[in-house]
């Protein structure tokens, strides 16, 4: 189970699928913006969106989660703006892409 408070990140963009740990956080720091080493989760697609890597940190080192789907695509909300790199999406949302469920679009969060 994800903590609620954990970010997660989607880049909107692919990524090469031969990257690994170091690859993908240095994608994660410089094409989303974020610390690699900050705890959150970056999930990266591959141009036909239907492999996803994640990367996280967990205190002593790097993790990575490969899927592939059998069927079908991943769905992600569309970014906000058309120059937005990611789109931050929360622990349920995180279960629904890798259920392969389709997401709706991206909407501005507020705070509650």
């Amino acid at each position: 189970m994800i903590p609620a408070k954990v970010a997660i990140y989607a880049a909107v963009t692919h990524v090469d699928m031969r990257r690994s740990f170091d690859g993908l956080s240095a994608a994660a720091r410089d094409v989303l913006g974020g610390d690699p080493r900050g705890g959150a989760l970056f999930l990266f697609f591959n141009r036909g969106r239907d492999r996803v890597k994640i990367l996280w940190y967990d205190r002593s080192g790097f993790c990575l989660l490969y899927k592939r789907l059998d069927k079908g695509t991943f769905r992600l909300p569309s970014p906000l703006s058309p120059t937005d790199r990611s789109v931050r999406i929360d622990a349920v949302e995180l279960a629904k892409i890798l259920e392969g469920i389709d997401l709706p679009p991206a909407r501005a969060r507020t705070a509650a």
